[in-house]
Parts: C-alpha cells; structure tokens; sequence
C-alpha cells in the first residue's frame, strides 16, 4: 500500500482561486479526481450537494431519470435552493409546472410507466415545488425570468 498524498490546503485554495480544473489540480498534487474533490470540501472550497428528494420523492427508475418531468422538477428544487440554472432551463420549467397548477393538474410518478399528470388533490406537490422555485427567484440579488417568458 503506498503513501497516502498530502495536498497542502493553502495551494489548494490558491490553484482553485486561479481556476484550475478537478484533473490539473488531481495531477498537480498526484490523486485522482476523487481525491482532490474530497481535499475540496475539506477545505470548504466545493459547493455544497444540492438535494432534490423534495422535489423528486419518488425512487426513480433509470430510464425515467432524464425525462422532462424529472429534469424540469430538478432544475426547480435547484433554483429553490439557490443553485445556478440557466435562464431558458427556468423558463421551460416555469411554464410547464404553471401550465399543470393553472389546469388543475399535478405530476404522479410509477416506477413502471413514469410520470404522468393526474388531477392535484389536496395539497399539490407540484404547487409546493412551483412555489418554492419563485420565492427562491423573488430574493433580492437574484436573476429573474422576464415575466413575458413565462406567459
């Protein structure tokens, strides 16, 4: 078994600050990727995970992990936790989890056949993730969608 590396968190941070890659860092110190992405959060240099199981409370079957259902809850759950997203990634799922709330509608999800809309019953999941995505976007400092994209 050989000697485990040191990475000298003070280089770390300053290779980081000047833009280094996870693989020029992983070379320069002589780890793997996985290593220097574990030195990082050691260092509190990685931002943090973002957790979508709010968003997403289903266990998803692979093939319907990239559908757009999936993809537009994500990218909501992300906004609501003030992850970066781009602007038509927040305004296609805007407009989709308006479109459901306005109609009435809400998403459901079966590990068989996916997602699908059903009639919203009580309290609406894709309500609460809709409502949470434009708080999130209403914080001052905060990029918003033009409101004439989302009609």
């Amino acid at each position: 078994m050989g000697r485990k590396a040191h990475i000298d968190r003070e280089e770390l941070r300053r290779l980081v600050a000047m833009g280094r890659s996870n693989a020029e860092l992983a070379a320069h110190f002589g780890v793997t990727e996985s290593g220097i992405l574990q030195a990082k959060r050691t260092a509190g240099l990685a931002k943090p995970m973002l957790d979508h199981g709010r968003a997403i409370p289903w266990k998803l079957k692979r093939a319907h992990n990239q559908t757009g259902p999936a993809t537009n809850l994500r990218n909501l759950s992300a906004v609501a936790q003030g992850g970066h997203v781009p602007q038509a990634k927040i305004n296609t799922a805007l407009r989709w989890a308006q479109r459901l709330a306005e109609s009435g509608l809400d998403v459901g999800y079966s590990y068989e056949d996916g997602f699908y809309e059903r009639p919203a019953e009580g309290a609406s999941h894709i309500e609460a993730v809709l409502n949470d995505a434009l708080r999130a976007l209403e914080e001052p400092g905060r990029e918003t969608a033009e409101s004439s994209d989302l009609e």
